[in-house]
C-alpha cells in the first residue's frame, strides 16, 4: 500500500496564499485561479484523524471531476482542468457563506432532529408519522452557515435573507440550481443501482456569475443507499445499506469517539487504514461504474507539483 499524502507545501509563481482545510490544500494563484490538492487526510466529527488513507484523495477528486462535467449544462462550475489524479485547477470565486444541503430522505441529522420531536428543519416542515430513511414527498433544502472554524449551523431561508447573507435574487438561483443538480445526481445514481439520499453544494460568484464550487456527489459530501432491498429494509425498520463516509463515523462511535472534549481517536492500525482505503475504492467503483485505476505511487508530491506547474503555465 502506498504512503498517504497528508501534507503539501508548494510554492508556485504568483501564489498569493495556501489554505489548508480538513482535507484539501488550496493554492490561490494571483487571486484568479485555485489549485486544489485533494489530500489523503480524512476527517470525521470535524476532526482530522491522525492517519491518512491511501488513494482517498484520488477517489474524491475523480468522482467530483466526473460529476462537475456531468452537470456543467445546469450551472457553470469552477473547474478548468484536472492535471493530476489528486488535483483540480479552476476559477477563484467569492464563496457564498451558506452551504446548500438538500435531503430526499429522512435520515442522518434530519432524522435525529425528527426523533427529538422537531417537525420543522431550517424552515421546512417535516410531516408527522414518518420513519427513519423514508422518502420525503419532495426534496427539502436545509441550508447551513459556512463556518470558518467549528461546526456549521442550520439556518432557514428567511434568516439568510433577513441577515443579508445572500441576496433574495441570488438565493433563489441557488435553490433552483440545487434542485436541478440533485435531480441530475438522482438520475445518475439510479443508473448505478443507487439512491442519492442527501448532499450539499457550495456556490460562489465571479464577475457577476454564479459558479458551482468545491466537490460534488462524492461519498464525503453525499449519502447514497443501495436501491436493491431499500423498500424491504424500510418496511422492516432495518438500517439501509449505504455508500458514504458513515462507516468511518460508525467505527469511531463504536470505539467511544464523537469528537467531544476529552475523547481520544482510537488507534488506526495499518489494517484499519487499508480497510478504509479499500472501502473508498469500492465507493468509487459503485458510484462511477468503472474499475478504479490507482495512480503511480512513486514520488507523488513531486508529480503533483510538476503537473500543477505545467498546467498553470497554460493559463497565462
Amino acid at each position: 500500500m502506498k504512503e498517504a499524502i497528508v501534507k503539501t507545501d508548494f510554492n508556485f509563481p504568483n501564489q498569493k496564499n495556501l489554505y489548508v482545510g480538513k482535507v484539501r490544500d488550496v493554492y490561490n494563484i494571483n487571486d484568479e485561479y485555485l489549485a486544489m490538492v485533494v489530500s489523503d487526510r480524512i476527517s470525521a466529527f470535524d476532526v482530522v484523524l491522525p492517519e491518512g488513507i491511501p488513494f482517498k484523495g484520488q477517489v474524491l477528486n475523480q468522482i467530483a471531476t466526473r460529476f462537475l462535467d456531468a452537470t456543467s449544462d445546469i450551472v457553470p462550475n469552477w473547474k478548468i482542468a484536472t492535471p493530476d489524479p489528486m488535483v483540480t485547477i479552476g476559477h477563484l470565486a467569492e464563496p457564498f457563506m451558506v452551504e446548500m444541503v438538500i435531503r430526499g430522505y429522512l435520515t442522518g441529522h434530519a432524522w435525529r432532529e425528527y426523533k427529538a420531536g422537531k417537525r420543522v428543519l431550517c424552515g421546512e416542515p417535516m410531516p408527522e408519522g414518518m420513519k427513519e430513511n423514508q422518502k420525503f414527498e419532495k426534496p427539502i433544502i436545509t441550508p447551513t452557515t459556512k463556518a470558518m472554524e467549528g461546526h456549521d449551523e442550520d439556518i432557514s431561508k428567511e434568516e439568510i435573507l433577513k441577515q443579508g447573507i445572500v441576496s433574495k435574487e441570488d438565493y433563489e438561483m441557488l435553490e433552483k440550481y440545487t434542485q436541478a443538480l440533485f435531480a441530475r445526481g438522482t438520475e445518475i445514481a439510479a443508473e448505478k443501482g443507487l439512491i442519492l439520499v442527501d448532499t450539499k453544494y457550495e456556490f460562489g460568484k465571479k464577475d457577476g456569475v454564479i459558479y458551482l464550487i468545491d466537490e460534488i456527489h462524492t461519498p464525503d459530501s453525499s449519502r447514497y443507499f443501495y436501491s436493491e432491498g431499500y423498500a424491504e429494509r424500510l418496511a422492516k425498520n432495518e438500517q439501509q445499506k449505504q455508500l458514504s463516509k458513515e462507516f468511518v463515523r460508525e467505527w469511531l462511535m463504536e470505539n467511544g469517539f464523537q469528537g467531544k472534549d476529552g475523547q481520544k481517536v482510537p488507534e488506526m492500525t495499518e489494517e484499519k487504514v487499508n480497510q478504509i482505503s479499500e472501502r473508498y475504492i469500492e465507493l468509487y467503483e459503485q458510484i462511477i461504474g468503472e474499475k478504479f485505476v490507482k495512480a503511480d505511487a512513486k514520488a507523488v508530491n513531486a508529480r503533483i507539483e510538476k503537473n500543477i506547474s505545467d498546467c498553470l503555465k497554460t493559463l497565462k
